[in-house]
């Protein structure tokens, strides 16, 4: 397609996956699920399990080929934007004891999952057809471990930024603790992709690169983002021209180290200076961008995402028992770590059940890794199980506990402090 012909495709596609997006959120909000729970569904619905079985001429008008690059392009715009916003929300509430109890629970919550994940794959080698010929066992083992040790960071951060949790304790420190974790599962998944092509160059880049990426933003990063917000006599087109400058900037260092762009803008919004003129800019940022461009990010993956395979019994099998290690090795780690580091239990239960949710952060995962050929199908439909029953079953269970501690204390006596904040009924 040329360009002429691909912008009136482009529109098109919009539209369908803004109405169905929006059609798909408030059924599940009808079931308790917030708004990105019900993008990631549409786009699925959107994708060849559904629209394309059903409707497979008309799919490949709305969808050709050659309009997915452009789909996935435009739903990062919205993905940074809103890793911004998170980013300046966590910085608020960053400086209370968070450090060490953050990567206590990080740390718990990948290497627990990581090694379920590994001893599932060895005991179902040769069990069950999820291996890709000429792929080392071991190097399949470890990418299953690293798939189910992410945690979906954007959701988690989209779950609370839009459910105004960033203020409480939990929601802090399941922010610190989710982006420490998935920085550290994405330079494993170099790792994973290193091993298997026999070069160190890819788990070089990615650790290499991000050390280098915090030393220069720190250092020289905010104090640009100061002057960007306090220099006298700029506009504020040019102020927010200059962050959204930088902005992407480091989204684009962070993706070509192959750390992914989230994570370079949740930095930068860390980096922005706190006061007036930041919140104006942050929030200008998202005025469009979380309306229109993030929905197309949750869209694309689910239009790349196939169930067909689970024809094969063991395949299901194989999904169901990584689901349950799944939340075992992740919900239940991240809990246990919390306690120990001495978290009340109302705070340890909830940083639990929002790390355990892993979404379209694993979907890339698993893309990377068919895309590298260490992936199958087979294996690839049972790992996108695990990162929808686990996003899926979040909401629900932070619901639950909400009801189940109102139950426990007398309505006069309940107090909702920093610490302790639970989670608002959604509206």
């Amino acid at each position: 397609m040329t360009p002429v012909e691909l912008a009136p495709a482009f529109f098109l596609a919009v539209v369908v996956i803004l109405l169905t997006c929006r059609l798909v959120v408030l059924v599940a909000g009808r079931f308790g699920q917030p708004p990105v729970v019900g993008e990631m569904i549409a786009g699925v619905l959107l994708g060849p399990s559904l629209f394309g079985l059903i409707a497979p001429g008309l799919s490949a008008e709305v969808f050709p080929p050659e309009l997915k690059p452009v789909l996935y392009v435009a739903g990062q715009i919205g993905l940074v934007t809103l890793m911004f916003a998170a980013g300046y929300e966590f910085r608020a509430h960053a400086g209370r004891g968070l450090a060490g109890t953050a990567v206590a629970v990080s740390s718990a919550g990948v290497a627990i999952p990581l090694a379920l994940g590994m001893g599932l794959t060895l005991v179902a080698h040769g069990h069950v057809d999820i291996f890709v010929d000429g792929v080392s066992v071991w190097v399949t083992a470890a990418f299953v471990g690293v798939s189910l040790a992410i945690t979906a960071f954007p959701m988690l951060a989209r779950i609370i930024t839009e459910r105004g949790l960033s203020g409480s304790r939990f929601g802090s420190l399941s922010l610190a603790s989710g982006a420490t974790d998935d920085a550290v599962a994405w330079i494993m998944l170099a790792g994973v992709l290193s091993v298997a092509s026999g070069q160190a160059g890819p788990v070089l880049t990615a650790a290499g690169g991000s050390l280098l990426f915090v030393a220069v933003l720190f250092l020289l990063g905010r104090r640009l983002l100061a002057w960007i917000v306090n220099r006298p006599g700029l506009g504020d087109d040019t102020r927010l021209m200059f962050t959204v400058a930088v902005l992407f900037c480091a989204a684009w260092f962070t993706d070509i180290i192959d750390l992914y762009a989230v994570f370079g803008a949740f930095c930068v919004g860390m980096a922005m200076p706190r006061g007036e003129v930041s919140e104006r800019l942050v929030r200008t940022t998202q005025s469009v961008t979380q309306v229109v461009f993030v929905p197309m990010f949750f869209t694309y993956s689910g239009l790349n995402t196939r169930f067909d395979v689970f024809s094969d019994p063991s395949v299901m099998a194989f999904g169901a028992a990584a689901v349950v290690l799944a939340v075992i090795g992740k919900f239940g780690g991240c809990w246990a770590a919390a306690r120990l580091r001495g978290e009340p239990g109302s705070v340890a239960v909830r940083v639990g059940a929002l790390m355990n949710a892993r979404g379209l952060m694993q979907l890339i995962a698993l893309n990377v890794g068919l895309a590298a050929g260490i992936v199958s199908e087979e294996l690839f439909a049972a790992l996108v199980l695990v990162a929808l029953v686990t996003t899926v079953m979040t909401v629900p269970v932070l619901s639950r506990l909400d009801r189940r501690d109102a139950r426990r204390r007398p309505t006069s006596d309940i107090r909702q402090d920093e610490d302790e904040k639970t989670v608002a009924t959604w509206s």
